[in-house]
């Protein structure tokens, strides 16, 4: 049970959370999958790939810094 609260009890509250909805950086990171099936080559492909790589790490360095667990 202990196992169970660690991972999923909020510290603050102290009420269960199963699933969350996205942040920022991740809802920009979805969205530039989403363009790379209309971009096959080119510039704007390669702008959308590089927003997407740094949304996702602007996404981990939160995680780490203000992460939960």
């Amino acid at each position: 049970m202990r196992l169970f609260d660690w991972f999923f009890r909020d510290r603050r509250t102290g009420r269960i959370t199963i699933a969350q909805l996205p942040n920022l950086p991740l809802w920009v990171f979805i969205a530039t999958v989403g363009l790379r099936v209309f971009l096959t080559s080119g510039a704007p492909r390669t702008v959308v790939d590089w927003v997407g790589a740094v949304a996702l790490g602007w996404w981990a360095v939160d995680e780490v810094v203000r992460g939960v667990n």
